[in-house]
């Protein structure tokens, strides 16, 4: 198969590199290694992290279409309470994550809605369940990349102009021999105040298999895990109790506290400001990233709310998934940690009534249908962002770095998960950010761009750029800058360093609704 432009992989970064793409009236084949096209919001079952002032700006135009396309598949489609359909702001899960926290499904929905017309119109070609296994370069150039079935085990061989690596972990990138890193960079090699004196390439943030339970009538205790016993007396020497249990360290302060969880609250869903500049909205489990809130819907419709469980008791950091023989074990064994979470929550935490719901997830063994990748692979960028161009406690009140080549904007507090290294929450403060064309251009290779969290950041910086709007921008951008490329015979390198072109791309950004820079806001 020919293509002009390839995306590899239909998250967030790929869905959106596909739009940008189509929209400057290229030709796309994107291809994605789950049923869902979605990622980290659909098959990875995350609810959206977005920052404060998401509803006013701060993202993209083609981002905002999806949140609100979301709210209006509600409106259309379910049995919303009139407060509920004429909430402008709507929350299905009325979940205090985000403001806007749905159901996987959903969201599922609206991106097939948004991808359909360039489906009939032939410009788009979508391949599913397709993995990447190969990959044909030429000196500085991939020309080929080969995609196997994941059920099948059938092979095909795409050649491209371009070619977008939007997978979870910048998979393409080894087999391409595209230079990049792991892990955490040295002090040494960034300067970062929170950097180690060392580099340790193994060590990432922890993985997480998430699922979603509702809490009924009866036992709905599954069966037990077989790795059961190992979690429940598993117990990290930072985490203040057993892994499973209801205490943890804040991650902001790292004190031990003690999380509250009620399944099915006689809260008011409709009085939910979800703003993690306030308050994280970690404090009851069950309401942190509800899906969905019953009392929004017309009295019948659920049983009972929906929960999402991303919380810290199911983060795996044994072992990275990424660069290691044996990732397929890790990541089951990580599965087994989620069922442990929820045993352990139905038998010794005394909640028999709460109910896997795979229906929901998508997953054929009641969890997320895939694992929620907090790390990638990252390019050896042109330009690395580091953590002094946006940490708070570096920039103060001076804001975040304003790069030349801004291409897109994002907002998220330094947040990293415990690590496969033995380290504890590192959250920093964040400034507004911009996003920097040179961390989308590899060094060496030409017509290969990352397209999602493989972009030129670091180990401490992707903490903040790993989010699902800053994600969506980065490949919105990607793949934009192919079709321009193509369009005007330019090289990505060619247009960052040609002022006429970079000028030229950026108002072209600027006219497809990509904030490039922010208004006088502070970070937090």
């Amino acid at each position: 198969m020919r293509a002009e432009i390839l995306v590899v992989g239909g998250g967030l970064g790929g869905v959106a590199a596909a739009l940008g793409a189509l929209r400057a009236g290229r030709r796309v084949v994107l291809t994605e290694e789950y049923d869902w096209l979605g990622g980290q919001l659909t098959s990875q079952a995350v609810p959206p992290d977005e920052h404060s002032w998401v509803e006013q700006f701060g993202v993209t135009a083609s981002y905002r279409a999806l949140r609100e396309g979301i709210r209006d598949y509600y409106r259309a489609n379910y049995p919303l309470i009139p407060a509920a359909r004429a909430w402008r702001e709507l929350n299905p899960g009325g979940g205090h994550v985000s403001r806007l926290c749905h159901e996987p499904r959903v969201a599922v929905a609206v991106i097939e809605s948004m991808l359909a017309r360039y489906r009939s119109s032939g410009r788009l070609t979508v391949l599913q369940p397709y993995r990447p296994v190969a990959a044909d370069t030429d000196g500085d150039r991939v020309t080929a990349v080969m995609i196997e079935h994941v059920r099948t085990g059938d092979r095909l061989t795409i050649e491209a102009a371009y070619t977008l690596d939007a997978t979870e972990t910048g998979e393409l990138l080894p087999l391409t021999g595209t230079e990049y890193v792991t892990g955490f960079e040295s002090q040494h090699e960034t300067g970062e105040p929170s950097a180690p004196d060392t580099a340790q390439p193994m060590n990432m943030q922890a993985v997480s298999v998430c699922f979603a339970i509702d809490h009924v009538d009866g036992d709905n205790t599954i069966d037990k895990p077989a790795q059961y016993d190992f979690w429940r007396a598993y117990q990290p020497d930072f985490w203040g109790d057993r892994l499973l249990s209801f205490r943890s360290p804040n991650p902001r302060t790292l004190a031990i506290s003690e999380r509250s969880f009620t399944p099915n609250p006689d809260d008011d869903p409709l009085s939910v400001v979800a703003d993690q500049r306030v308050n994280p909205g970690d404090g009851n489990l069950w309401t942190f990233r509800r899906i969905a809130a019953r009392k929004l819907f017309t009295p019948g419709t659920y049983e009972s709310d929906i929960c999402l469980v991303n919380w810290p008791m199911i983060d795996y950091f044994e072992s990275p998934v990424i660069d290691v023989p044996d990732a397929d074990v890790h990541l089951a064994n990580a599965k087994q940690l989620s069922l442990s979470v929820l045993y352990w929550l139905q038998t010794e935490a005394g909640f028999p009534g709460l109910r896997l719901r795979g229906d929901v997830t998508g997953g054929a063994d009641g969890l997320a249908m895939a694992p929620y990748i907090r790390e990638s692979r990252r390019i050896r960028a042109e330009y690395t962002v580091v953590e002094q161009d946006l940490s708070l406690a570096v920039r103060g009140d001076k804001g975040a770095v304003e790069y030349p080549d801004a291409v897109g904007v994002g907002m998220y507090r330094i947040d990293l998960h415990p690590s496969t290294g033995g380290d504890n929450y590192i959250d920093v403060g964040s400034c507004p950010f911009e996003i920097p064309l040179g961390a989308l251009i590899p060094r060496r290779m030409e017509n290969l761009l990352p397209a999602g969290k493989n972009i030129g950041t670091t180990h401490i910086t992707n903490g903040s750029y790993r989010l699902h709007p800053v994600e969506w921008n980065v490949g919105e951008v990607a793949g934009a800058l192919a079709a321009y490329c193509l369009n005007n015979g330019q090289s990505p390198r060619g247009v960052r360093n040609t002022p006429e072109h970079l000028s030229g791309f950026q108002a072209q950004l600027i006219r497809d609704g990509v904030q490039l820079r922010w208004p006088d806001v502070s970070g937090y």
